[in-house]
């Protein structure tokens, strides 16, 4: 007959056991798909008040992030339409914008067609300018997921907030119903076409809940911005003209100085 201490010690072995062998399987199961790093939720009761509540909304934005992040890998929950909602994220990358509207402004027959894509053009690069700069003084990493992933986009970003795709079609897609998009239907492509490729972030698991959210808003206000440094066609007329001035006289005046040496 066993005594009751050598059943009691069996009993929490195997109880250990289960436990241990539960936690690789579900490292097991996570590491291929992973959201989360450790790090990201570390909380010390120690910290102040004002502390302790930012990193609680924190921890609520990083598991709302990785409840939609349901295409973040191939054996993700929706991992088989990840291919199409990376199409949808393309639409937003700055590389095609770019082509696009200094084809369109190249190309443009009339003189307000090209003076509309040359603010785009502007507003693009503005975009660009704004969100590095707050990227590199936030510094909030990307999902864990995406840390070595990430190399299958065109730019290495090395940090996530706030998500310049969505800044990118906030931008974009007000510029177009401002300037171009009058049909009610095109209107409302154009705003659906913003929503997901602001999406397509989250189910990617490329970006946080707040990345994006902040990049809406951002890109948004953006548009006021180049709404009131627009730039007319006259005005860029104006600059290449004076331009074109100052390098006449320049040259003139190098043509009469080498004229009065040569007769010196």
């Amino acid at each position: 007959m066993s005594s009751p201490t050598f059943r009691r010690n069996s009993s929490r072995g195997s109880v250990c056991g289960n436990r241990a062998s539960f936690e690789c399987s579900v490292r097991r199961r996570g590491s291929s798909c992973s959201y989360f790093s450790p790090e990201d939720l570390n909380v010390s009761l120690n910290q102040p008040i004002f502390t302790i509540t930012l990193r609680f909304l924190l921890a609520i934005d990083l598991w709302l992030s990785k409840q939609l992040g349901v295409c973040a890998c191939e054996e993700a929950s929706w991992g088989g339409i990840r291919p199409l909602v990376r199409l949808v994220e393309f639409s937003g990358h700055v590389i095609p914008w770019i082509i696009g509207t200094v084809y369109t402004l190249l190309r443009g027959e009339s003189v307000e067609e090209q003076e509309i894509m040359l603010n785009l053009a502007l507003a693009l690069l503005l975009d660009l300018l704004l969100v590095r700069v707050v990227k590199t003084v936030i510094r909030r990493r990307r999902p864990a997921q995406n840390r070595s992933e990430i190399l299958s986009t065109f730019f290495v970003e090395r940090y996530s907030f706030p998500s310049g795709h969505a800044t990118r079609a906030a931008l974009c897609a007000r510029f177009l119903l401002a300037q171009l998009v009058d049909e009610a239907s095109m209107r409302f492509l154009v705003v659906g076409w913003a929503a997901l490729v602001s999406l397509s972030r989250l189910l990617l698991a490329r970006q946080y809940v707040t990345d994006v959210g902040f990049g809406l808003a951002m890109g948004y206000c953006q548009y006021s911005l180049v709404e009131r440094l627009w730039v007319t066609w006259d005005c860029v007329q104006d600059l290449l003209l004076i331009g074109l001035r100052e390098r006449l006289n320049r040259a003139y005046s190098r043509l009469w100085m080498a004229d009065w040496k040569h007769l010196i």
